[in-house]
């Protein structure tokens, strides 16, 4: 029997108040929020043999993390156009809303767009501004940019997209930080170290994917250079030193759940460790990460927390509230959204 909230005259299953309590996502990447429904228009705006819906969820089976990056690959190729990418975001925008998310911090992959060549990114900027205007005009859920690099492209390309992102702030305020995303064994965060220091003094905040499909030097690697959130940071439970480090500095994890298992970085919902991050004094934030590509989204994060790993409603409340903490928001916005938190369903 599914467990009700300690407030009887409520009245409302767990899932609705999931649904309802101010939450905030961390560490979702626009092109992977691309539903396949969504997926269909575009390649009907586009192909001469369209795709059918079977057709474009069978791009979404994949058997591991090699084979998800080519899926996400897949996936992308199908944007073509300027107008796709606000469409894309405007959706991204509403679907978020849906959930009960307030704010998202999203990651933009400059490094592919850059790599495809197809379209200028000062274009595509352009449209996804006005998709976020959009999208936040009418569902009320705000969005910040992360500007991503692709690690395994190399530092060259990597410098191209730091660099346009600490260009692009200046009329786009709405981008705040970057990231290195992609094969971790193929790109090292210390080899980012400079063009890390080159962004903090543009202004830009820092985060890195790290301990996701490689070790726990992975995540030593990417806070050494600065990064203030870790996306992932799967592999740090085989390390003492650094989970310590991570408890004592609360250095914000951008959890993953069901996309390590998916993903196959992480053997199976029971092996994975972010009750015991959490209990373990870890400042644990839950994320959707790609949400149609893994068959979640963070309102079913929320919901496998407290069904699958035993979280409590307070703990609940206190996942969302370390998600504002650890978000770029300003303080006086944080501060609000905290009260909301705090303040929900009592």
């Amino acid at each position: 029997m599914a467990r009700r909230i300690p407030k009887p005259e409520l009245e409302l299953e767990p899932e609705v108040w999931l649904r309802k309590l101010p939450k905030v996502e961390l560490h979702l990447h626009l092109e992977g929020t691309i539903l396949p429904e969504t997926l269909v228009a575009l390649s009907e705006r586009h192909d001469a043999e369209p795709l059918t819906l079977a057709g474009a969820q069978q791009l979404y089976r994949y058997a591991n993390f090699h084979g998800f990056l080519m899926a996400f690959k897949a996936v992308t190729e199908r944007l073509r156009t300027p107008d796709d990418y606000e469409f894309m975001t405007y959706t991204m925008v509403r679907e978020l809303a849906a959930q009960g998310v307030v704010h998202a911090e999203v990651y933009i992959s400059f490094g592919i767009l850059n790599r495809q060549g197809r379209l200028a990114v000062d274009d595509v900027m352009l449209a996804i501004e006005r998709g976020r205007t959009r999208g936040e005009a009418e569902f009320g859920t705000t969005v910040y940019w992360l500007i991503d690099a692709v690690r395994h492209f190399g530092v060259e390309e990597a410098a191209v997209v730091f660099r346009a992102a600490a260009a692009m702030r200046k009329e786009f305020p709405s981008i705040v930080g970057i990231g290195i995303g992609g094969d971790e064994a193929r790109g090292g965060a210390d080899l980012f170290r400079e063009l890390y220091e080159e962004a903090r003094e543009a202004g830009l905040r820092l985060t890195a994917h790290a301990g996701e499909s490689t070790g726990p030097a992975s995540i030593w690697s990417a806070i050494n250079i600065g990064a203030e959130r870790i996306g992932h940071a799967l592999t740090a439970k085989e390390d003492p030193e650094l989970m310590e480090v991570l408890a004592e500095k609360q250095i914000p994890l951008e959890m993953n759940v069901t996309s390590n298992i998916r993903t196959g970085c992480c053997a199976d919902f029971d092996a994975h460790p972010v009750k015991e991050y959490f209990d373990r004094g870890l400042m644990v934030t839950l994320n959707s990460d790609d949400p149609p590509m893994f068959g979640s989204n963070l309102l079913g994060e929320y919901i496998l927390a407290y069904e699958r790993y035993g979280f409590t409603l307070e703990q609940m409340r206190e996942l969302a509230a370390n998600s504002v903490e650890a978000s770029f928001l300003p303080a006086e916005r944080k501060i609000a959204l905290l009260q909301k938190v705090e303040q929900f369903g009592w």
